[in-house]
């Protein structure tokens, strides 16, 4: 019988200490989207969290169910938000049931990107160059932010093109594949990414400003965590990082490092900020 209530307390999350008291575990689940820089952001919070001695679970959905499941409580956070443009539309169908903790990256532009050969400067030269890019935008999740503005860019410019939906890992397959043959290609991206170290690229300059300013990388949680657990949201309040930060840890990524692993890297080779994150300073 005592084996049957000690397997329910378990099951409920908190553990009997010999005093009879319970203690709830220590579980944390994070919500991220399987862009390279959010792997990168993910695995380094899932470590940190860990020194403080949290069970972190981290799950990749796409950008729709990843706010979703932050509002319901299915996620405690994400360092995941692109706002206040790419990911517009889900601030506004959830963001009075999200907690905004702060910015953890500055300045992240997105929009649309071509190798620095290809000799076009301008999305409104798009459609005279139909032929050279076989009326294709290669993209990457259909639920993601930069797809939606994508799609708006088409109709605000009226481009006779397809946007293709593939993965960030497809998209840059694709757009590695015509680099090595020296192709033109057009892709949807965002900085900080691992291929504006790996080649020469520039982004499209968009006239009509469709993508609008650069984007700030925010740190979203569910209503509640700063009072259920106030040592995470302490941490959450002071994690911030550079574009150099994650470019390291992305770097290390592409290079064929897991994401586990380039996380471990860079927390070894930064302690200072991560004490300063860990409030250990």
């Amino acid at each position: 019988m005592v084996l049957l209530v000690a397997i329910s307390l378990i099951g409920a999350g908190c553990v009997q200490q010999e005093d009879g008291t319970d203690t709830e575990l220590k579980e944390v689940t994070v919500g991220y989207v399987l862009w390279d820089g959010e792997i990168a952001s993910t695995n380094v919070i899932e470590q940190v969290l860990e020194k403080k001695g949290y069970d972190v679970e981290i799950i990749a959905v796409d950008a729709g169910a990843l706010y979703l499941g932050v509002a319901q409580g299915d996620f405690d956070f994400t360092t995941s938000a692109w706002l206040p443009i790419t990911q517009e539309n889900y601030w506004n169908k959830y963001g009075d049931q999200l907690v905004s903790v702060r910015n953890n990256l500055e300045n992240c532009p997105s929009g649309l990107v071509v190798p620095a050969y290809v000799e076009i400067d301008s999305i409104a030269e798009l459609n005279e160059n139909k032929e050279m890019f076989d009326g294709d935008i290669i993209g990457i999740d259909p639920g993601a932010g930069v797809m939606q503005n994508t799609e708006n860019v088409i109709e605000v410019y009226g481009l006779d093109y397809k946007l293709v939906s593939s993965s960030s890992a497809g998209m840059t397959a694709q757009l590695r594949k015509a680099i090595d043959d020296e192709e033109p290609i057009v892709v949807t991206l965002w900085s900080p990414h691992w291929v504006f170290g790996r080649w020469d690229l520039k982004y499209l300059d968009d006239p009509q400003g469709v993508f609008g300013q650069a984007d700030n990388v925010e740190t979203l949680a569910r209503t509640g965590l700063e009072a259920d657990m106030p040592e995470v949201y302490d941490v959450l309040t002071r994690f911030h990082w550079t574009h150099e930060d994650i470019q390291s840890v992305m770097h290390d990524m592409e290079s064929g490092m897991a994401p586990e692993d380039a996380a471990a890297k860079w927390i070894e080779n930064n302690p200072e900020k991560v004490n300063e994150w860990l409030g250990e300073e």
